[in-house]
């Protein structure tokens, strides 16, 4: 064994050395908004605590761990390493260490993931959770089709005790595939825009059962709340009420390109962290979707990239729906960002398990 790193993994653990000291200092100079949820989940003033639901698991989470006793630089001096050590253990691409556009939106989201997760939060469990799905699709231990089902059912049982629009990634997945094997000409956007359609018709199915479209009852209904307030420097109001079905479909179009091609978020000209999101998310959406291309062309030998790809774009359409705000959109990001790694570097991954 050498005594010294490889070059890849020396900046590796350069990166996460100095994001350690960005996650130590973060509660000491973020403003107080950026820690609401870390306030409800660590003092549970409301006594929210319980075994069902994002805000009552995190509590109990927190409860049981010891953490919610801790001060947030503390637990940022916890949960920073954990994450990192995941990410480790999925692997650290052989070409790391070079700076590509590619490796650099990976540094940057270290920095992202230890401001988000310097405190108590929801995306810690969601990181940790989702992170199961790749060392599935990693260590192969099962068939294609086992590993397949388990992936799915672990989204629909997080979705049914945790985050409930978890439980539509599987529909929303499962639909893009099937146009995966249909023979047509720009799969790759018609795959895109048919999951995009799956949502639309689950919400207008949902809203006239319920009488509330999903972005309605979600998105709008925050945002209506804080209307006015420094919060809502950057939310995600649709152009058009989403009370009519039309409405709605505009709503979730405008809604999914704000979050994943946002490019009129470059009207925050004077938020600097709100415009490098913008750019970050250009450059991470093409080349995920350069990358879903060459899966599709030849879907059988890269049929567990595909997949991942899937769900990460199945994510990405839910955003569109449900995100209230750029920042929220961030953060969650963060919270999948297990499946983002793996799709980004599964070329290497695969020469890896090869």
């Amino acid at each position: 064994m050498s005594l010294f790193l490889k070059k890849n993994t020396a900046a590796f653990f350069l990166l996460v050395g100095l994001n350690l000291l960005v996650a130590f200092a973060a509660s000491f100079v973020l403003p107080k908004r950026f820690y609401y949820d870390a306030a409800i989940i660590a003092y549970d003033k409301g006594n929210e605590i319980g075994y069902f639901g994002s805000y009552p698991l995190t509590i109990l989470f927190y409860k049981i761990t010891g953490l919610r006793y801790l001060p947030f630089a503390v637990i940022a001096l916890i949960q920073f390493p954990i994450l990192m050590g995941v990410l480790y253990k999925i692997g650290v691409p052989s070409t790391f260490e070079k700076v590509t556009i590619k490796n650099v939106l990976v540094y940057l989201a270290f920095t992202m993931i230890a401001v988000f997760m310097s405190m108590p939060s929801k995306e810690f469990i969601t990181f940790l959770y989702l992170s199961t799905i790749v060392f599935l699709f990693q260590k192969k231990l099962f068939s294609f089709q086992k590993t397949l089902f388990i992936s799915l059912s672990l989204f629909v049982f997080f979705g049914a005790i945790y985050r409930p629009y978890f439980v539509l990634l599987p529909i929303v997945a499962m639909g893009m595939y099937w146009v995966t094997c249909i023979k047509i000409s720009n799969r790759t956007f018609a795959t895109l825009f048919y999951g995009i359609a799956i949502i639309i018709f689950l919400s207008l199915s949902y809203g006239f059962v319920q009488g509330q479209f999903f972005s309605e009852q979600s998105r709008e209904l925050i945002n209506s709340a804080r209307m006015g307030s420094v919060d809502a420097n950057s939310s995600i109001v649709s152009p058009v009420k989403t009370d009519t079905w039309y409405g709605e479909i505009i709503g979730i179009l405008y809604g999914f390109f704000t979050v994943n091609v946002p490019l009129n978020g470059l009207k925050h000209i004077f938020s600097p962290q709100i415009v490098l999101f913008v750019i970050w998310q250009l450059f991470l959406f093409y080349i995920l979707l350069v990358r879903l291309a060459r899966c599709i062309k030849d879907k059988k030998e890269y049929v567990y990239e595909l997949w991942m790809l899937l769900f990460v774009f199945s994510f990405f359409i839910l955003q569109g729906v449900f995100e209230p705000d750029l920042g929220s959109a961030i953060r969650h990001k963060m919270g999948v960002f297990p499946l983002i790694y793996y799709a980004l570097y599964y070329d290497h991954f695969r020469k890896t398990v090869q």
